[in-house]
């Protein structure tokens, strides 16, 4: 047994180091850097290590940090609830095995294979008055022409629909792939027993779906904090900081500001509350299965 411990530790160790290069060394120099004030603009900044808390006390008082806190926390549990909804009534309905229903999920899957540059793009166009579809179809409907990315209580919701347009693909496949795995005997009992469509749905099919939504439910989340792509090309933050989520805004610290320690914090105060988040979904929601 030992010997065959340390010979799969041999095979491993080469994939070891190679994550040990790309994942802990990077983290490693992200978490020391957030204890100093590094200002490019400021080489004396670099290895400070005088205050290493001055930073997260700073974030502490930084309304500009907490606003991006509440865009983010908005903008990951409408995409993250919706994505959840859209893909799991499209896995339903896709849940065949009939030659014609491939062809309609391949075509499903294209806006979560294309480039996110090229998503952001399209979409900022589609809400750009005077060259947009949409707005066009408004007009025709005698609608007034609304500059989405531009109104403040417009601009957000414009990016949670490119977001989840983009990626409730995603949520459709893992869902779908656990339907296509689910033992047929629950169901077959439970319509035996004069059980209607709904509740075989409500209290068979969806209890054995919950480990796969609980996954699909941390990918998404872990994702929806890198929807900078959107936020960049879209909006810019803007009108004013309403779609500035706490990615974009330590984009901002670091390489608008050359604030790179202020910059830091913030990733690792992000990286953080991912990780929370993810821990209290499982706790909470668990992966355990009840068949009523």
């Amino acid at each position: 047994m030992r010997q065959r411990t340390r010979f799969f530790v041999i095979l491993l160790s080469p994939a070891l180091v190679v994550l040990a290069v790309v994942t802990f060394i990077p983290f490693a120099f992200l978490l020391s850097t957030s204890l100093t004030p590094l200002n490019l603009a400021r080489p004396t900044t670099w290895w400070n290590f005088g205050d290493p808390l001055g930073n997260f006390r700073e974030l502490l008082t930084d309304h500009r940090f907490l606003n991006s806190l509440g865009v983010q926390l908005r903008l990951s549990v409408f995409t993250v609830g919706f994505q959840l909804l859209l893909g799991l009534g499209a896995a339903v309905m896709l849940n065949s095995r009939l030659r014609f229903l491939e062809t309609i999920r391949a075509l499903f899957i294209i806006p979560m294979v294309l480039p996110p540059i090229v998503v952001a793009i399209m979409w900022k166009v589609l809400f750009t008055p005077d060259i947009s579809l949409l707005d066009w179809f408004l007009g025709l409907l005698g609608l007034p022409e609304i500059a989405w990315l531009a109104h403040p209580r417009l601009a957000l919701p414009a990016i949670i629909i490119a977001d989840v347009w983009e990626w409730f693909p995603f949520t459709m496949l893992m869902l779908l792939a656990a339907l296509q795995m689910m033992p047929d005997e629950p169901l077959e009992a439970a319509r035996i027993d004069g059980a209607s469509s709904w509740q075989v749905f409500w209290q068979i099919v969806l209890p054995l779906l919950r480990p796969a939504i609980v996954v699909t439910a941390l990918f998404r989340v872990i994702e929806s904090v890198k929807a900078f792509p959107l936020i960049f090309v879209m909006t810019g933050g803007g009108p004013g900081t309403v779609t500035e989520a706490t990615n974009y805004y330590a984009f901002l610290q670091g390489f608008n500001y050359s604030m790179i320690g202020f910059s830091a914090s913030i990733s690792v105060v992000v990286l953080a509350s991912t990780l929370l988040v993810s821990y209290l979904i499982i706790r909470l929601v668990g992966t355990h299965v009840e068949v009523e």
